[in-house]
């Protein structure tokens, strides 16, 4: 089953074309990453997935309904849930509050004042899940502001699972990490896709992780498609490795 499928979109900023005629289909439960040079297109890409953009031409369809001209609250509302590059958390709060406000988001009591014991509970039981999913259950009464910058992320990604997403949109997860940490996300990422399942598109840099985890690799280049196919395919294929995997980064 297809849960997106992404229709030759192109995305003009005047006459600067930034993607063009793209197309990527990626099945339920595929682990894919994007990933391509500097000004490749790909956070553009991705901002035209998650609503950000509305594509120049071309459609997005997700499970089946074309999504292309939903705003980004009515496609977290069926299934699709972003983090960013720069990581997107209240740092004067604790890990716990800030999956809690997810959660309550999610739970429609975000503008409730009190909530009932029944409620209590099920946002309670909708932390603890988020926590246990992400690895912080023993550190969720820190502040995030004092956590490594790969548990700020983790907290991140752990703040997104509240929403229940069945399409998990991951950029640049490792961005700015050093190789302890890179590998603890690679590795929360790994169990999130394996144990429990989550559909993922990635944007990322470092070719450690992209190969170790995806099951499929999309290459942008200048806007277009380089290549798409398994990291062995990929790593075998000669205009990738020309316009990019053989060049120091």
């Amino acid at each position: 089953m297809t849960m997106l499928d992404v229709r030759h979109v192109t995305k003009r900023f005047g006459s600067l074309v930034a993607v063009s005629g793209v197309s990527m289909q990626v099945a339920a439960g595929e682990l894919r990453a994007i990933i391509g040079p500097n000004g490749a297109g790909k956070t553009t890409f991705f901002n035209m997935i998650s609503g950000f953009f509305a594509p120049t031409s071309g459609d997005i369809v997700f499970d089946g309904d074309i999504v292309t001209r939903l705003a980004v609250a009515k496609r977290v509302a069926r299934g699709m849930a972003r983090t960013f590059q720069i990581t997107e958390v209240f740092p004067e709060l604790t890990v716990r509050d800030n999956i809690r406000i997810g959660v309550e988001s999610a739970q429609g009591f975000r503008q409730r004042f009190w909530l009932g014991a029944s409620h209590s509970a099920a946002v309670n039981r909708g932390i603890d899940e988020a926590l246990t999913q992400s690895g912080l259950t023993g550190k969720a009464d820190r502040r995030v502001g004092e956590l490594s910058h790969g548990d700020q992320r983790a907290a991140e990604i752990a703040t997104a699972l509240t929403l229940k997403p069945r399409l998990l949109l991951l950029d640049e997860p490792t961005a700015g990490m050093g190789e302890h940490e890179t590998y603890a996300v690679a590795n929360l990422i790994r169990r999130l896709h394996r144990n429990h399942a989550y559909t993922i598109v990635l944007i990322e840099h470092d070719m450690r992780v992209v190969f170790n985890l995806a099951d499929k690799i999309t290459v942008l280049g200048e806007g277009k498609m380089l290549a798409e196919g398994t990291p062995a395919e990929i790593a075998g294929n000669p205009i990738v490795q020309e316009a990019y995997l053989g060049k120091a980064e």
